[in-house]
C-alpha cells in the first residue's frame, strides 16, 4: 500500500471547494437559502479522527519498543486504509466547507456570524480528520521483515512498507 500523496488531498480539497461553491450557487438561484452544516458535522469529523489515532495506536506499540511483538498485518493494513479513507473524506469535507465560505464570501451581504461559525468548524474538523488519518496511516507502518526480500527484486520499490 502506498502513503497518501499530498496530491491526491489536493484534488479531494478542490473537488470539494468546486461542490461546495456549486451547491450554494444552484440553492441561491433556485430561491432557497444556502447549505449550513449543522454543529454534529464538525463534532463527528473530529471523533473520527480520535478513533482512527485510537486504532493505530496499538500497531505502534506492538512494533516499536523493547516488547515489539508480532502484528497481524492485515488488521494493520484495514486501520491504514480507513487513515487513508479518512484523510481523503477530511480533505474534501474541509474543502466543501471552504466552497460554502467562498460563496457566502463573493455575496453583497455579510453572512451571519452563527451560519460562518458551523461552516469554518467544518474546515477545521476537516483539517484535524486529515491530521488525524496521516498520522494514523504514519503509525501502522511495519518494519520490513528480513525474509520480505523475494528473489530477483531488488527495487525498493516493489517492497511497500505497509
Amino acid at each position: 500500500m502506498k502513503r497518501t500523496s499530498a496530491s491526491i488531498l489536493i484534488i479531494a480539497a478542490v473537488v470539494g471547494i468546486g461542490v461546495g461553491f456549486f451547491v450554494d450557487q444552484l440553492l441561491t438561484s433556485t430561491g432557497r437559502a444556502t447549505f449550513t452544516p449543522t454543529i454534529t458535522l464538525p463534532i463527528l469529523l473530529m471523533l473520527l479522527g480520535a478513533v482512527v489515532v485510537t486504532l493505530a495506536v496499538p500497531i505502534r506499540r506492538a512494533t516499536r519498543g523493547s516488547n515489539a511483538r508480532p502484528v497481524n498485518p492485515f488488521r494493520a493494513v484495514r486501520i491504514a486504509m480507513l487513515a487513508k479513507a479518512s484523510s481523503i473524506v477530511g480533505a474534501a469535507l474541509g474543502g466543501l466547507g471552504l466552497g460554502f465560505v467562498l460563496f457566502l464570501l463573493t455575496r453583497p451581504v455579510t453572512p451571519s456570524l452563527g451560519s460562518m461559525g458551523t461552516i469554518l468548524a467544518t474546515v477545521a474538523g476537516g483539517a484535524v480528520l486529515v491530521a488525524a488519518g496521516l498520522i494514523a496511516e504514519h503509525l501502522c507502518l511495519l518494519r520490513k521483515d528480513d525474509d520480505d526480500e523475494q528473489p530477483g527484486g531488488d527495487d525498493p520499490g516493489l517492497h511497500p512498507h505497509h
